[in-house]
């Protein structure tokens, strides 16, 4: 999408913040706004090599960026998700009844999608949002979902710093086609609540 920033854009920020653009871009990037962030973390890699980024620093500034993100989208789905559940909820059919079944599901499963949620495009900005909603107990949303952010960020900047340039079109390419996911998503959930609700009224 036009408004995702660019390479270059991503390149002079990473040169002139360093761990401060990289802390805050992932962390706005896994609440849900438009960052393309395993393009950021290749291109954070790439600098590394290149001796323009401290490995250490860089990492320390990936991980708690990641953290943060999540965990706000966490505490965000506990407050305003549960808040949004109980004034709209009976608008989309959830009962009680049912969101205690959402709320056991995600105990016993739904948790392992915050660990491997971070690599499918378009899932992480829902992640922890979700599990606040589902009221997951926060120890189990921590030791899943910060394991998943390690996992995730050692996994983009060993990329960048291995492989460069070779790897960065590809997930350029993959971060635009998840935006416009996001964002068919987003367009089919808020026609599906107002058609559900005009039926209701009418």
């Amino acid at each position: 999408m036009d408004y995702l920033p660019e390479k270059e854009a991503l390149t002079y920020w990473l040169i002139n913040y360093g761990g401060f653009a990289l802390f805050g871009l992932l962390a706005l990037g896994i609440i849900a706004l438009p960052v393309p962030e395993e393009t950021l973390m290749v291109v954070a890699g790439i600098l590394i090599d290149n001796g323009q980024l401290h490995i250490i620093p860089t990492f320390i500034a990936a991980y708690a960026g990641s953290v943060c993100g999540i965990t706000v989208s966490y505490l965000l789905g506990k407050t305003a998700g549960h808040y949004f559940l109980e004034k709209y909820g009976s608008w989309v059919g959830m009962t009680p009844e049912k969101y205690q079944k959402v709320h056991n599901w995600f105990e016993r499963y739904g948790k392992w999608s915050l660990l491997y949620g971070y690599f499918i495009p378009g899932v992480r900005h829902f992640t922890g949002f979700s599990a606040g909603m589902a009221e997951l107990e926060y120890k189990h949303f921590a030791i899943f979902a910060y394991t998943g952010a390690l996992i995730w960020v050692t996994t983009f900047l060993s990329i960048g710093y291995i492989f460069g340039n070779y790897w960065l079109k590809l997930f350029e390419e993959i971060e635009i086609s998840s935006d416009r996911l996001i964002f068919s998503f987003l367009l089919i959930a808020l026609s599906y609540l107002i058609i559900k609700y005009k039926i209701k009224i009418t």
